[in-house]
């Protein structure tokens, strides 16, 4: 028998054995389907059916890669996310052929100047420039890997002029002084890796003239290692500021407030994603989370959807006043809202009672960094389009909106809709998700689960490895570079010197028939009763 002959019947008896053994599992599949209780597509299709699981097991991969086009997946569409992408990895974002947008309907829209404003002519800090690395893209064929290089650039910060600087809590012993509108919105360390947290604020550092918030899980070391300033969430948990019996702790807070980056503390009534207490699985509550939030290790952690220390605006103000004594900084609030009347009753107790906090943030129920439940997520509280007009109107409407300043917070990940945000009302906007897509996020909607398969949303040491913090640092200083360059190219466009200066005016709203709407028109037809237009597009 030559070796053709061996090597053929050896071939047939491997061939034969796989058969034999794929045969013997699909007898021993079948048996088990047609004999189980839970799934009756498996008992009618044993083996067979088992497809259909699979495919609906790989669905959303599917659809986001394949079956949905470029606009429609949420919460992020794929254009979006490339918008976020090309901003962080290539510190550009030009489109060609023109918008991808549906302008036969609704949505709003920024009023162009007739004689914008010339790049000399923008009020801006010109001095400040800092060095990150970009990628340069050279090559993108189809079925090969794409050839891109990284390099150094230098490039201003776009940064506000030093006499434009925003200052939050000016009766404060310590005000916080800002020079850009753009921070990264509340998000805990437990909720996202050390990793993660560690690259967002060493790119923040980086970007310079921005901000940090800690989310309700206390403050880490991971969130002090890029320098940047940071404003600690106090949950109604109060991980971080409470002793092993879960009573607010005075002197942490006092010795919290020692640490030079820490420039305000921030009341967290509720956000976006939950109007509810916050929630981290089990699995993600290692030694060290436990030990910052003094909870038990390797236990679910649920806080209260409300404080028990107050249950009114007075008792809260006090609240508020305690803190702001006791730290020396601004305090803010952050709230959800759900109609003019909440934004009406703000309003008044901050003019009857004559206190109140430095800030407040509001964030859209459209937030989505945080783990809850669908019908949390899907219909309580307004989106930050009609959040943010309400609690403008009624500060103004008591006398007290120069009191304080307003964060807004809620999908806000391009310099067009910050731009319609400032113009609204706020002063400074919060980014959460965009900057998870900086260091890596894929929108695999795992977020609780422990198994971000990215190493962003995970206390998992192997699968943090994913995340190379001096690679992603510099993807968050270019996002936000970006950003701020961005707006003002709006605001040069509107003929703005500044983005400070966005104001109602500067933006309309086109409703589906072709109808125009000022902002005034809009806010005043959402208060009275018949009232047309809608602030949701």
């Amino acid at each position: 028998m030559n070796v053709a002959d061996i090597m053929t019947v050896i071939g047939f008896v491997v061939v034969s054995i796989i058969v034999l053994i794929l045969l013997g599992i699909g007898i021993y599949i079948y048996f088990v389907d047609r004999t189980q209780r839970q799934h009756p597509v498996l008992r009618n299709y044993p083996v067979v059916g088992r497809a259909r699981y699979f495919f609906e097991k790989i669905g959303p991969e599917l659809r986001q890669y394949f079956f949905n086009n470029d606009r429609e997946s949420k919460p992020i569409s794929r254009e979006e996310f490339g918008h976020i992408v090309k901003k962080a990895k290539y510190k550009r974002d030009v489109e060609g052929f023109g918008s991808q947008r549906d302008f036969e309907k609704e949505g709003y829209f920024i009023r162009n100047s007739m004689f914008p404003k010339l790049t000399e002519e923008l009020e801006m800090d010109r001095e400040s420039k800092v060095t990150t690395n970009r990628y340069l893209l050279t090559k993108d064929p189809l079925f090969t890997q794409r050839e891109e290089h990284l390099e150094e650039e230098k490039s201003p910060v776009y940064l506000l002029d030093e006499e434009d600087t925003i200052v939050i809590g000016e009766n404060c012993r310590e005000p916080f002084k800002l020079r850009g509108q753009i921070g990264m919105s509340a998000m805990s360390y437990g909720s996202l890796g050390e990793r993660a947290i560690t690259a967002l604020s060493e790119g923040l550092g980086i970007a310079q003239g921005t901000w940090m918030n800690t989310g309700e899980g206390g403050l880490s070391d991971y969130h002090l290692k890029g320098g940047t300033d940071l404003i600690m969430q106090i949950g109604p948990g109060m991980f971080g500021l409470r002793d092993k019996e879960g009573n607010f702790n005075w002197d942490e807070l006092k010795e919290k407030s020692q640490i030079p980056q820490l420039k305000a503390f921030e009341v967290k009534l509720a956000q976006g994603a939950k109007t509810r207490g916050g929630h981290v699985d089990a699995e993600k509550v290692n030694e060290e989370i436990a030990r910052i939030r003094m909870v038990e290790p390797f236990t679910s952690i649920d806080s209260p959807n409300r404080f028990p220390e107050f249950g009114d605006f007075p008792s809260l103000f006090d609240f508020i006043e305690r803190v702001r004594d006791h730290s020396g900084k601004p305090v803010g609030m952050k709230i959800v809202v759900g109609s003019h009347f909440e934004a009406d009753d703000l309003a008044k107790a901050i003019r009857d009672t004559g206190k109140g906090p430095d800030f407040i943030t509001i964030d859209g129920s459209e937030g989505g960094t945080g783990a809850s439940y669908q019908e949390l997520t899907d219909s309580v509280g307004l989106p930050i389009n009609s959040a943010l007009p309400l609690v403008d109107n009624a500060l103004k409407k008591y006398g007290v909106r120069d009191r304080l300043k307003i964060i807004a917070a809620g999908k806000l990940y391009s310099p067009d809709r910050v731009a319609i945000a400032l113009a609204m009302g706020a002063d400074l906007v919060n980014i959460a998700r965009a900057f998870m897509i900086t260091v890596g996020c894929i929108q695999t909607l795992k977020c609780h689960s422990n198994i971000c398969p990215v190493g962003v949303a995970t206390t998992d040491p192997d699968l943090q490895k994913a995340l190379v913090v001096d690679e992603k640092k510099h993807r968050t200083a270019n996002y936000l570079i970006s950003m701020r360059k961005g707006l003002y190219r709006v605001a040069a466009a509107a003929g703005l010197e500044s983005p400070l200066h966005f104001k109602r005016e500067h933006v309309v709203y086109k409703d589906e028939k072709g109808k125009t709407w000022s902002l005034d028109d809009i806010y005043q037809s959402m208060i009275e009763p018949g009232g047309e237009g809608s602030m949701n597009a």
